[in-house]
């Protein structure tokens, strides 16, 4: 492969040196060869290309003629290929749904630990009929 100079910067729409940095922040990498800079990013151009293009075909943005950040969350959530993106993207809920989820999830919490410690009541009351039977 030919040494990008310059003008052979534009075949990437991506900033090589932002890609440089990230590539450069895992440990176990100590230099990077242009050719592998160039193709990094070309491969990253490419996947998002393909995830925005099948987020558009199998959402609503189809309807709207617009792609939107529920399309691209929905893909990442239904479609097998992309679900390592969930995490990244992950549905919008209005903050009011979340502070209750918060609260019920604090509420099942507190009745879980009930529930563990009357398991381990029960468990010392079992040693202890067992032992004075004994």
């Amino acid at each position: 492969a030919a040494r990008l100079s310059g003008g052979e910067n534009r075949l990437v729409s991506l900033p090589l040196s932002r890609i440089r940095v990230i590539m450069k922040s895992s440990p176990e990498v100590s230099s990077i060869n242009q050719d592998a800079l160039f193709l990094t990013a070309k491969a990253t151009e490419l996947f998002v290309q393909y995830l925005a293009t099948y987020s558009y075909k199998h959402g609503r943005g189809k309807e709207k003629n617009a792609l939107t950040y529920s399309d691209l969350s929905h893909t990442a959530e239904e479609c097998e290929t992309f679900q390592f993106l969930a995490d990244i993207l992950p549905k919008k809920i209005l903050a009011s749904k979340y502070l209750k989820m918060l609260e019920k999830e604090k509420r099942d919490g507190e009745v879980g630990e009930d529930d563990e410690e009357d398991e381990e009541e029960e468990d010392e009351d079992k040693t202890v009929n067992e032992d004075v039977g004994s």
